[in-house]
């Protein structure tokens, strides 16, 4: 039987009821200076700073950091939690100025908080963002190995938000590669990996020299080259694709998006299905499918954009529906 990510432990459709049923509860507001500017539900929350706006968000690295444990490696991790928070601040067009982490370990382990530190490092330079502080919390009660997560802070003029308002038919859509499966759908990718009887220790069929941990290991890109693209393009939309795939896209606009020409997706995409025998349709609703980025804007500068950010046109924007080469998402 083909797995799916709810069978894996992780239903998107649940984990969304209950985060509507949280939200519900958010209800107080601040008026005046640091009152918010937009509604829980975006990339970023943002409040009022003036002539500007201040960002915030928040993300983990999720169950990669299992997958790390089995490596004995955690020198990447730091950067996927980065990653993960500053790629939603670049999905509004917003710089990373400052960055808090949050570590839940079961006990302390010197290698271990050295090797998240060096990613952390990593991230923020790649970023060009100061880590400015953050918490080591000690649970033994609670925690099985450890957590790692962390909050970002960003600042934009307020003239310069990109929510993707200003999407319109026809707008042409770019996507921007990935570097693998970046910092989702490890819950799945773990039960895959179980059910075939394999190691992460064991060769990755597609790369010589390569083991599937180390694949898996690869971390998620930071896409900074988004703020550059803003200051020379009227640039509609973005999306980071992550949790819930494809699927994203429907956080930025209520349009529709027709992806005839998709990015290739790197070999352990084609890998995990395989051994997992996961559909197509599963694939596109839990993975980024190498296209980690998606960037809105006119057709008449979409080739020029795209060339600079390293993508390629891929669709247009169209009235409903999310279509990948006649797929239907949803």
């Amino acid at each position: 039987m083909a797995l799916t990510y709810a069978k894996a432990g992780v239903d998107i459709e649940k984990e969304n009821i209950a985060i509507a049923a949280l939200a519900k509860q958010l209800t107080f507001k601040r008026k005046g200076f640091g009152a918010p500017l937009t509604d829980v539900g975006h990339y970023a929350g943002l409040i009022d700073f003036g002539e500007y706006a201040l960002a915030l968000t928040t993300d983990g690295v999720g169950s990669k950091v299992l997958i790390a444990n089995e490596m004995k490696r955690w020198n990447t991790i730091g950067i996927d939690c980065i990653a993960m928070n500053v790629n939603d601040l670049l999905a509004m067009g917003i710089e990373p100025l400052a960055f808090v982490d949050y570590i839940a370990i079961h006990e302390s382990d010197n290698e271990i908080m050295r090797q998240i530190g060096e990613g952390l490092a990593r991230g923020a330079e790649i970023s060009r963002m100061t880590i400015v502080g953050g918490e080591t919390a000690t649970l033994p009660e609670i925690i099985n190995g450890f957590d790692l997560a962390g909050t970002c802070l960003g600042m934009v003029k307020k003239d310069k938000v990109i929510t993707g308002e200003r999407i319109e038919l026809g707008d042409a859509i770019v996507g921007i590669p990935s570097d693998g499966v970046h910092s989702n759908g490890y819950s799945l990718v773990r039960r895959i990996i179980k059910d075939a009887g394999l190691s992460y220790s064991d060769p990755f069929p597609y790369h010589e020299n390569t083991t599937i941990g180390d694949e898996l290991l690869i971390p998620t890109r930071i896409y900074m080259e988004i703020l550059d693209a803003a200051k020379e393009f009227d640039i509609h939309g973005l999306a980071h694709i992550t949790g819930s795939g494809l699927m994203k896209l429907h956080r930025v606009t209520k349009l529709g998006f027709d992806i005839s020409d998709p990015l290739e997706p790197q070999p352990i995409f084609r890998f995990l299905q395989e051994k997992g025998e996961v559909e197509d349709l599963e694939m596109y609703k839990t993975f980024n499918m190498g296209m980690g980025f998606v960037v809105i804007l006119p057709k008449k500068v979409a080739g020029i954009a795209a060339k600079m950010m390293n993508g390629k046109v891929i669709g247009e924007i169209v009235e409903e529906g999310i279509r990948v080469s006649g797929l239907e998402i949803k």
